[in-house]
């Protein structure tokens, strides 16, 4: 009886998952945490706004459903409308002139000047300052009586202190208070972005045009203003958004002074926030926020659709 040998030839176990598998784990385990962040904080909520939309709910009772009936009710709710009209009147106020000031600084700073990178952090610490700190220092230099700003405006003008402007306390001034403390604080950050647009440019385009005898403004209009127009596209759509979402300027500069200011400086976000936590309207609340949400979609299409032009 021969000893037969056995020679095993079998091949190696196949891995459990392949090695794109496994790397695609490894990809997807660095996404998870961020991405399970967003569905719990941000996409639930946005699914179960949509839902409260349609139903009346105070957080305690069951919910009822009530349709339509929410938006409905906007139609016809002056507050809203009132709303509405004080976050329009407030974009208008803030995206031209705060463009106009980020443009203007970003040109002057991007000049060869005493202290240049010196000024650059002076206009952009604003934006990153604590904002209640800026706050509570603007509504001291506004104060009616005692804010340094009307006692100067005194001393220089003869007019009674009574008779100045009450600036953030006056229903008629405290739109243009706060689209100005606005501006001040966000320009910097937009000049920032001016700048790259500006340093982005290529310098032949103005030595072609200061030898055709172009003057200065003429190279700002035919070189500077068209290779800076995506820049200015982009800025244009970021502060639209901004000013339809603004809440927390106005509730710094304007704590507790909504009612004695007749609803001058209530906002969209500020009424839906009013809505839900404050009079327990969950259902009416969720509506105003479908239709700021429908708002800000709206721009930010025509802001992609413009990304496609200027690309």
């Amino acid at each position: 009886m021969q000893n037969e040998t056995r020679v095993e030839t079998g091949k190696p176990e196949k891995a459990l998952w392949s090695k794109g598998v496994r790397e695609h784990l490894v990809a997807y385990s660095f996404i998870a945490p961020n991405f399970i962040g967003f569905a719990v904080f941000t996409l639930l909520p946005m699914l179960f706004a949509f839902v409260l939309a349609f139903v009346k709910w105070d957080g305690a009772n069951p919910m009822k459903f009530v349709g339509v009936d929410n938006f409905t009710r906007l139609i016809q709710d002056t507050t809203f409308h009132k709303a509405f009209w004080n976050t329009v009147v407030y974009t208008i106020g803030v995206v031209p002139f705060t463009m106009a000031c980020a443009l203007g600084l970003a040109i002057l700073l991007n000049q060869k000047i005493f202290a240049r990178n010196f000024l650059r952090t002076v206009f952009f610490f604003p934006y990153v300052a604590s904002l209640v700190a800026v706050a509570a220092v603007w509504n001291f230099i506004f104060s009616p009586t005692l804010g340094p700003l009307n006692n100067i405006l005194h001393a220089i003008t003869g007019v009674p202190i009574e008779d100045l402007p009450r600036w953030a306390a006056d229903k008629d001034w405290a739109m243009f208070t706060v689209v100005l403390f606005t501006v001040w604080k966000s320009m910097g950050y937009y000049m920032v972005i001016y700048l790259a647009g500006l340093q982005g440019i290529n310098p032949e385009l103005y030595e072609a045009a200061q030898l055709d005898g172009a003057n200065a403004w003429r190279r700002f209009r035919n070189v500077t203003v068209p290779q800076l127009a995506p820049t200015t596209f982009f800025v244009l759509m970021i502060l639209v958004i901004n000013s339809f979402k603004v809440y927390d300027i106005f509730i710094n500069l304007f704590a507790g002074a909504d009612n004695q200011l007749n609803d001058s400086t209530r906002v969209m976000v500020y009424q839906i926030y009013n809505t839900a936590f404050r009079s327990l309207d969950y259902g009416y609340a969720s509506a105003m926020a479908i239709v700021l949400f429908l708002l800000v979609l709206g721009i930010t299409i025509v802001q992609f659709n413009g990304e496609k032009k200027y690309g």
